[in-house]
């Protein structure tokens, strides 16, 4: 950036700062009397305090602060001047403290910087009241003014009708700054709940409404009938309704053909109650407003009142008809003006036709040759334009049948199960109700009525059931169509079988379903799902039995009448499948061995374990708390499945790897008490060592080809026991347990007195011991322990020279 730009903002900006431009909010600040202003600068809070800083209303000093502050008089208690921003807080307002108010401030190390703002103080505006010059008021011929005055310093004012903004117009004055509202020619749209606003820059108030209403009218006269009909009849109540548009409410004269009817009163209703001929004409009526003095007639309304119909009767020549055989004539007479008449069977209206005749104005109504749609119920209509009724319902009895007869069982099966209840029912179409009578292959049977029961049917029952209908009055009779029952016995005592009773992977199996009853279809199902194949079959052969044969079947054996459903579980005995052992295949000694031999088989497979052809173990898991070197070899795991017969077998091998052996001078002691020697001292030591080396290389190099056998011939091999019994040592083939010796690895360590046993000759004569490497725990009989060494020694061994040196030896296994 160019540093002539930016000296040029700098300088400005001080410029500014130093006149006091933006030190004060611009004016004015609105305030309330008796309320608080703060009056802020726009300094941000400094930790130095100005040099000096001034506050003036107008020319009057209203606080000068520097090391002390100064008060002006009258503004004691009544402010709170803050040094960090040199802002000042005005408390109880007054109206006379409304002007200008300046501040100059001194800060420390500038110039001079001043700000200047205006208050205004105003009174809060209340009581609020709205005056009219006039009450009654007649539309386009008054006019109103309405007064506004409110307490408060310089209201403004505004004027609603209802919440409606009122704005000058050519009726419409506004003057005295608003607090008058004058409304001329007044109409009917200017009443309303009139209310004035009033209001100042810190508050507002607002009057109770005023209602101006207006007298106009009457106009729009209107005369109707609550329920108009263009004849009314005698004995019937009529009410008439006028209305007109007009405040304050009209008052009505009411007129009958033009002349006025003294005994209505003024009201807007008229009511003519049990209304006569005589009342017929043309009504009218008049609605007049006491305040305009105006009036106005309706048009007229016409009212015609005739005789009501009454007295519907309808008579018989004649009651008892035969159909196609017989005539009949219906007559129907009233009361009441002008009749007119209409016939109905049922809902239907009757009319003329070759069989149907309407007389006398279609008061009579006869039909010949009757037929059964004729027998009604019949009912006269008689009817004129006021009222209408109808007769009450005649029947007309017309014989006919039987016909249409049906024979129906009530809960139809092609075949009924022995024991079974059945209901047959014979129905027709006759008037009156038919006789009927049963029949069992053309013969008659004892039972009548609609209704045949067979309790606890048998076979014997099977046949055509049929039913004849009578009718007494015709003398005419139908028998039905025949219905077929047939009864079967029931299904009883399903079951599935299978043939062998253990069925085998690999052999045939043949599943039988058997029931007692009439077996008409079989049906298998396996978990569920159809063998569609072997729909009907009785018996369900399996050539080659499989793993995925097993599972449910069921037979559902049906006839029409019942169903049974029998079950069978397959399950397919195999196996042994798959034998596995799991286990490592080299371990070291002395460590656990844990071998699992698993196989798929159905009975579960008995287990035999076998090491180098020898018989150890019979379970699925073969485990062993601490290995030996014996251990090695081929393990074999034989599964047997008792109910398949079958077995089958895996060999696992297992090598066991050697120790390693550290010497050191206590071991040697520990290998038992030399006669005549308190201990075996360097010569000794050395000579085990020469020894040790000579038997570690050879056991070593047996070992190495022992090994290299193993792996060779896949056959375990015996192992043989080495026992060596030196001087005063004891017999350790008890413990030694014929282990195999593998490796050893020979350290050397210092004595007692410091010195080092070296592999090398020494002047001191050597004595040997057995040294026989022990790789399971102690047998029956074991080594010596120290303590019972160091008895042995003070038993029998001379004491030693001070010099003789003292070693130890200690066996440590790796």
């Amino acid at each position: 950036m160019d540093v002539l730009p930016l000296l040029c903002i700098v300088s400005v900006a001080f410029t500014g700062l130093t006149r006091g431009s933006g030190l004060l909010p611009d004016g004015p600040l609105n305030a309330t009397v008796g309320e608080t202003v703060m009056f802020n600068t726009s300094l941000p809070p400094t930790e130095k305090p100005f040099v000096t800083a001034n506050w003036k209303f107008g020319a009057k000093n209203i606080i000068t602060a520097n090391i002390v502050n100064t008060t002006g008089p009258g503004y004691e208690g009544r402010i709170t001047f803050f040094p960090s921003t040199a802002s000042l807080e005005l408390r109880n307002l007054a109206l006379n403290d409304s002007g200008k108010y300046t501040i100059n401030i001194t800060p420390q190390g500038t110039e001079e910087i001043s700000g200047i703002t205006t208050l205004a103080v105003y009174a809060r505006i209340s009581d609020v009241i709205v005056t009219l010059s006039s009450t009654d008021l007649v539309e386009f011929n008054s006019s109103v003014r309405l007064s506004c005055s409110s307490s408060g310093s310089s209201p403004s004012f505004h004027w609603l009708n209802g919440s409606s903004e009122v704005t000058q117009s050519d009726r419409v004055q506004l003057t005295d700054g608003g607090a008058n509202l004058t409304i001329t020619n007044v109409t009917r749209y200017d009443e309303g709940q009139f209310s004035c606003q009033a209001f100042n820059p810190v508050s507002d108030d607002k009057s109770e409404p005023v209602n101006i209403s207006i007298s106009y009218g009457p106009e729009n006269v209107n005369l109707t009938l609550d329920l108009p009909q263009e004849y009314y009849g005698e004995g019937s109540d009529v009410s008439l309704t006028c209305s007109a548009v007009s405040t304050p409410s009209a008052q009505f004269l009411w007129f009958l053909n033009g002349e006025k009817k003294s005994d209505t009163g003024t009201g807007s209703k008229l009511r003519l109650t049990d209304i006569q001929e005589s009342q017929s004409g043309n009504y009218s009526c008049q609605a007049f407003n006491s305040k305009t003095l105006r009036h106005e007639t309706s048009q007229p309304v016409a009212i015609s009142v005739l005789t009501r119909v009454a007295n519907i009767v309808v008579t018989l020549n004649t009651t008892d008809l035969l159909e196609f055989n017989s005539s009949v004539r219906l007559s129907c007479s009233s009361s009441g003006s002008f009749p007119s008449f209409l016939w109905l069977n049922g809902s239907s209206e009757v009319t003329q036709s070759d069989r149907v005749q309407l007389t006398d104005g279609g008061a009579n109504l006869t039909i010949v040759s009757v037929t059964r749609y004729d027998q009604g119920p019949f009912r006269c209509h008689v009817f004129n334009p006021i009222n209408n009724g109808t007769s009450d319902p005649v029947n007309i009895s017309i014989s006919y049948g039987p016909e249409n007869v049906n024979l129906t069982l009530d809960l139809p099966q092609e075949y009924y199960g022995e024991g079974s209840n059945i209901r047959l029912m014979c129905s027709a179409v006759s008037t009156p109700s038919a006789q009927f009578m049963w029949f069992l292959n053309g013969d008659l049977l004892n039972d009548t009525g609609p209704e045949l029961r067979l309790i606890n049917i048998q076979m014997s029952q099977s046949g055509n059931y049929s039913c004849q209908a009578f009718n007494s009055k015709t003398l005419r009779h139908e028998t039905s169509q025949p219905a077929v029952v047939s009864v079967l016995e029931r299904i009883s005592g399903a079951s599935v079988t299978s043939s062998p009773n253990q069925p085998i992977e690999g052999n045939p199996v043949n599943i039988t379903c058997n029931a007692a009853g009439s077996v008409f279809t079989r049906e298998w199902m396996k978990d569920g799902s159809n063998l569609s194949q072997d729909f009907n079959k009785k018996t369900l052969s399996l050539q080659s039995l499989s793993k995925k044969d097993k599972g449910k079947y069921s037979c559902r054996i049906s006839n029409p009448i019942n169903s049974e459903v029998a079950t069978y579980i397959m399950i397919v005995n195999y196996g042994p499948d798959n034998v596995q052992i799991k286990g490592p295949s080299e371990i070291h000694l002395k460590k656990p061995l844990t071998l699992n031999c698993s196989a798929e088989s159905t009975p579960a497979a008995t287990y035999t374990w076998t090491l180098n052809e020898m018989e150890i173990h019979n379970s699925p898991v073969f485990t062993k708390r601490t290995t030996e070197l014996s251990d090695s070899g081929n393990y074999t795991c034989e599964a047997r499945n008792d109910v398949t017969g079958r077995t089958s077998s895996v060999v696992h091998h297992l090598s066991v790897t050697g120790t390693k052996m550290v010497l050191t001078a206590d071991f040697v002691d520990s290998l038992g008490y030399f006669p005549g020697k308190a201990r075996c001292l360097g010569g000794c030591i050395a000579g085990i060592v020469c020894a040790i080396c000579a038997v570690g290389g050879a056991v070593a190099s047996g070992g190495y080809y022992f090994h290299t056998k193993q792996k060779r011939t896949k056959k375990s091999s015996n192992s043989k026991t080495v026992s060596r019994t030196g001087s005063g040592g004891q017999d350790n083939t008890a413990y030694a347990g014929g282990q195999e010796l593998n490796y050893a690895d020979i350290r050397f360590f210092q004595n007692n007195d410091g010195g080092r046993v070296q592999p090398e000759l020494q002047n001191n004569s050597s004595e040997y011991a057995q040294v026989q490497v022990a790789n399971s725990p102690p047998a029956a009989s074991s080594p010596p322990t120290y303590d019972v060494h160091m008895q042995q020694m003070k038993r029998s061994a001379p004491q030693s020279g001070a010099n003789d040196a003292q070693l130890y030896s200690q066996i440590r296994k790796t």
